[in-house]
């Protein structure tokens, strides 16, 4: 979990930090849904969302560079993975943080 939250801007996939941490595809996945109640994707996910939001209510980045940062390549799977978390599209979401507004992660 360390390492996805250290790097999630980069292309992580489960069988690279497998062989890091010395285990195997599987136990990883049974680590992440035993421990963390969640799985490898849905981990990286959720940290890229938290680290965009943050950007987006803190920061001046375009949304298109908030995307690049948190490891999308692609603005449009950005924006809707986002609007899924987040319950608002990123601009949206940004104004909202700058007027003040409450905003909580919607359950995945």
């Amino acid at each position: 979990m360390r390492i996805v939250e250290a790097e999630y801007a980069s292309d992580l996939e489960l069988d690279d930090i497998a062989r890091r941490v010395a285990s195997s595809r599987r136990q990883l996945q049974r680590a992440y849904a035993e421990i963390g109640d969640t799985t490898f994707r849905e981990h990286l996910t959720r940290v890229r969302m938290e680290r965009a939001a943050e950007l987006l209510a803190n920061g001046s980045l375009t949304v298109r560079e908030v995307a690049r940062r948190v490891g999308y390549r692609q603005p449009a799977q950005f924006a809707k993975t986002f609007r899924r978390h987040l319950g608002n599209v990123p601009s949206a979401y940004r104004a909202r943080a700058r007027e003040g507004v409450s905003q909580t992660p919607r359950a995945a």
